[in-house]
């Protein structure tokens, strides 16, 4: 297909776009990575600025395993997102196989007071309040419980559960299927990639939860990774400052980064194939 001069110009300079966009999304990472495994003699000889490291130590990632909130933070992480995340996607596909079905009474008033937290959000102090009454302060279920179900998620399993042809309910239902039965081996497999999408979704909100942590949180062995990262980042330890020649904060900084998002960027590309197709899932019919 041949092309006028006008468009060879317009792709070009497409190209070019996205090539600079490109390396400005890749070289803060390269920069993080490398400043996190380079010694100091090389990242000042660098001028604190490098970004493939000429010589490669672990001492940051073995300071920040040690002598640092990180572990700890780490591990309260990690069960928060798996917690929140399951019962999350448990919660929110069982309250819109509820909301799909048509039959069910008072349906419309119901969808209408989701709706209305998505439009009027209680805000922070009723919130707490709420949290507080419940004595979840100092206590991990704060950081995922209040949260559990997102009104948008549960729009969009509604949505696509609608969507499902009712041949299959009825066939479900002439093998000796009740609702239950239907619900887990029907609709559950079919919704494979909407669970991947709002699964993703749910697990990097969780993941990154920082807000919830200080409002929620006041001991520092049950800090979220995220509040434990910027108190490393804005906070210096001790054990940082005592050995400020050998190992600068800026080194555990980088470090304390790469591993607070690591994880993420390891699963995102097992489930980006699902996340693709989810994610215009239930975006058909509102």
């Amino acid at each position: 297909m041949r092309h006028s001069t006008g468009e060879k110009w317009f792709y070009s300079l497409n190209y070019v776009l996205l090539l600079l966009l490109g390396i400005g999304t890749v070289v803060p990472f390269l920069y993080i990575a490398a400043v996190s495994l380079t010694p100091l003699t090389e990242v000042m000889r660098h001028g604190g600025f490098i970004l493939f490291p000429t010589q490669i130590t672990f001492a940051a990632y073995e300071q920040i395993f040690t002598e640092s909130l990180i572990p700890r933070s780490l591990l309260n992480t990690v069960i928060v997102t798996l917690l929140g995340t399951l019962f999350g996607l448990l919660l929110t596909m069982a309250m819109g196989f509820g909301l799909a079905r048509k039959e069910v009474p008072g349906r419309r008033i119901y969808i209408f007071l989701v709706v209305f937290t998505i439009l009027f959000n209680g805000g922070i102090i009723p919130t707490y309040l709420v949290v507080k009454n419940l004595g979840l302060i100092n206590s991990l279920l704060a950081l995922f419980v209040p949260t559990l179900i997102s009104p948008f998620h549960l729009l969009i399993a509604k949505t696509f559960m609608e969507q499902l042809p009712g041949e299959l309910e009825d066939a479900a239902v002439i093998d000796g299927a009740g609702e239950a039965g239907y619900f887990v081996r029907v609709v559950l497999p079919l919704s494979l990639p909407l669970l991947a999408t709002l699964g993703l979704f749910n697990a990097v909100y969780y993941w990154n939860l920082y807000f919830p942590g200080l409002l929620y949180i006041t001991k520092a062995d049950l800090f979220p990774l995220q509040v434990a990262l910027q108190q490393l980042v804005t906070v210096p330890e001790p054990a940082v400052a005592a050995e400020a020649v050998a190992l600068p904060p800026e080194t555990m900084k980088m470090a304390g980064v790469v591993v607070s998002t690591l994880p993420i960027v390891i699963v995102y590309p097992f489930l980006q194939k699902y996340f693709v197709k989810g994610a215009t899932l239930g975006a058909v019919k509102g």
